[in-house]
């Protein structure tokens, strides 16, 4: 029995409203090129604590926010729909070309733990196509959802935070949502060398007035449920000083569908650069590596198969804030796909990125983007049934978004 998605996401919002009078949720992740807020000021006598303003934008003790993003991409290669269903090749969420589309229309109900929170995040469009596709070791639960989980942060923890549930992933340089990052499309990074969520348990424990550090046990890469019965575990840190913040997140566990042989490692680290209010850069370097399960011989009896696939990546990105409404961001980076295991073809991947940014009104930004991508072989569809090693296109993206904070 299919039911709609409009009545799915009725549903998914109203349990979620259900849930938040009981609960509340975790503040989403600050943008990476914020500056830290300044410590809020004690009170000079002990006073009373006034009752907490009511957000701008609220569902009960839900705060609420959105967004809608579209975009319009050009590709010089002019690859139809009968190349490859008419895509820019080894994109996502921006991937469909020629053509106006809907990357994610998103709706947000949070609640800060206190202790008890929950977070929930709706999603529809190409984004929540992409993101929750089934694979070989996953099935598509969870469609329309982004994240949801419950958090706890007890008040004598000293910082300390369990969340349960499912929640994007804490590797990588840029998020999901395109108005978060300096770019509009996300890097080769970002689409092929980490995941997109895990469905689990984690934590956070600040160690100091600079360190964060964390553990995660969750099912694995990108799914909610898996064919196999190994868990896998992330650890993660985060130290953030005035001028720079440094990230480093490691995942371990078994991925092969069917088996808990074989393990995947994926090392990520990130230096954040924030020298001034105006201008900030990042260096990302992923690496990443699958060992293949043990397979039966032909005599019936199992040996290993020892093939390590592995790849990795260096993206290197700044932005330069010109005005209060524009600013420019350029990204370049090198992934190598070493035995084609994460793009489908060995080959070594570059992409050049300059994005154009101009806020026309509080909640409403644009950004104009040129983007290159070479490749070491003829990976990129062209018109008529052709192949190039280049890829050149030109994109438009709208991204109109509410809620308390913006």
């Amino acid at each position: 029995m299919f039911m709609h998605p409009n009545r799915i996401l009725q549903t998914m919002a109203g349990a979620a409203m259900a849930i938040a009078l009981t609960a509340g949720a975790q503040t989403p992740a600050a943008d990476p090129a914020a500056t830290p807020a300044p410590a809020a000021q004690a009170p000079a006598a002990p006073a009373a604590p006034a009752a907490p303003a009511a957000p701008t934008w609220s569902v009960g003790p839900m705060d609420l926010s959105g967004f809608i993003d579209g975009y319009y991409s050009f590709n010089f290669n002019k690859p139809t729909n009968a190349d490859n269903g008419q895509v820019n090749d080894l994109y996502n969420f921006n991937d469909k070309t020629d053509q106006f589309s809907l990357s994610a229309a998103k709706l947000t109900l949070n609640h800060d733990p206190d202790p008890v929170g929950a977070h929930v995040d709706l999603f529809y469009g190409r984004t929540n196509t992409l993101v929750n596709a089934p694979s070989a070791n996953s099935s598509s639960e969870g469609n329309y959802v982004e994240q949801a989980f419950l958090s706890l942060k007890p008040a004598k923890a000293k910082g300390f935070e369990l969340d349960f549930g499912k929640f994007v992933t804490s590797a990588g340089a840029e998020v999901i949502e395109s108005k978060d990052n300096w770019n509009y499309s996300r890097s080769l990074l970002f689409a092929w060398a980490i995941p997109y969520f895990h469905f689990g348990g984690r934590s956070s424990l600040p160690v100091s007035k600079t360190e964060t550090i964390g553990v995660q046990v969750v099912n694995g890469w990108n799914n909610v449920t898996k064919t196999n019965g190994g868990a896998t575990v992330g650890l993660t840190s985060a130290y953030v000083k005035p001028k720079y913040t440094w990230n480093a997140n490691y995942y371990v566990g078994p991925e092969n569908a069917n088996t808990s042989t074989g393990m995947r490692n994926l090392l990520d680290t990130t230096l954040l650069l924030t020298p001034n209010a105006k201008f900030n850069a990042y260096i990302n370097y992923d690496y990443g590596q699958n060992r293949d399960a043990v397979v039966a011989a032909n005599a019936g009896q199992p040996h290993n198969d020892s093939l390590l696939n592995r790849w990795q990546g260096v993206a290197v990105a700044a932005r330069q804030q010109v005005s209060a409404n524009t600013a420019f961001a350029g990204r370049f980076e090198d992934l190598e796909d070493y035995q084609g295991f994460q793009t489908g073809t060995a080959q070594e991947l570059k992409e050049l990125t300059l994005t154009y940014e101009y806020k026309w009104a509080e909640g409403l930004l644009a950004r104009f983007e040129y983007r290159g991508d070479m490749s070491s072989e003829n990976v990129f569809h062209k018109t008529d049934g052709g192949m190039s090693k280049t890829q050149s296109t030109l994109t438009l993206g709208l991204v109109a978004f509410f809620g308390p904070k913006r």
